[in-house]
């Protein structure tokens, strides 16, 4: 489908609502659960950090993938299987995940449908295509996007690929994200102009520096800043 005119496509998780402050939560409440006798919590967590980057490869992303993570997390650090009663509790641990609860980052929807009446708006999200489209109604947001993308990965050649499914002009496509890993550099490869709208709490496997001089990504504080630009 051919999109004319300026383009914004949009990430979702941690843009366009809270996602990683869920799982940080889950992830608190796990290690103090843990109380492991020789290492300490930030030990732990890069523990879990490597298990989490090495399953992303082979698994992808989502809230069931996140607790298999911390299943084998727990079975690395106990040097046994984990128990069905170890399993269950972690399940309860992350409740909120599992129900994919959606909390809006503020002014989002109201600056979505102020954009939506000047300019084409596009959806690209990665994750698990059920958990991203359950939140996505959730959120009830999918009414402003043109098209959405549930993608597994999101790197350069996707945004290549985005450019052709719609024949876009990189020049006017603008990418924005909380993600310089997913949604900043790989779109800027692409040669699409991006948007950066940091999240404090960026998953830890997201981040990735930013080249400062490049004149082709806009910084912003907060998303409704997107009306005095666009």
């Amino acid at each position: 489908m051919k999109v004319t005119g300026q383009v914004l496509i949009f990430d979702a998780d941690d843009t366009l609502w809270e996602n990683n402050i869920l799982f940080e939560r889950v992830i608190d409440d796990f290690l103090h659960w843990l109380e492991h006798p020789t290492l300490d919590k930030t030990e732990i967590r890069a523990i879990l950090n490597d298990i989490e980057a090495a399953n992303a490869v082979v698994h992808g992303y989502g809230s069931k993938i996140f607790l298999r993570s911390l299943g084998e997390c727990l079975q690395r650090l106990r040097e046994r299987p984990a128990t069905p009663e170890e399993l269950r509790h972690i399940d309860e641990l992350a409740i909120a995940l599992i129900e994919s609860r959606v909390e809006l980052v503020p002014g989002v929807a109201e600056t979505l449908a102020s954009l939506g009446d000047r300019h084409h708006l596009l959806l690209l999200t990665k994750g698990d295509l059920e958990e991203q489209r359950r939140k996505l109604d959730a959120s009830g947001l999918a009414h402003h996007f043109r098209d959405i993308h549930i993608v597994r990965e999101k790197d350069a050649d996707v945004y290549r690929w985005l450019t052709a499914e719609h024949e876009l002009t990189p020049a006017t496509t603008w990418m924005i994200g909380n993600s310089p890993k997913s949604d900043i550099l790989p779109a800027r490869q692409a040669g699409m102009n991006a948007v950066f709208i940091p999240n404090d709490h960026t998953w830890v496997l997201e981040q990735s520096e930013l080249d400062p001089h490049d004149e082709r990504v806009l910084r912003l504080r907060e998303f409704p800043e997107l009306l005095n630009h666009f």
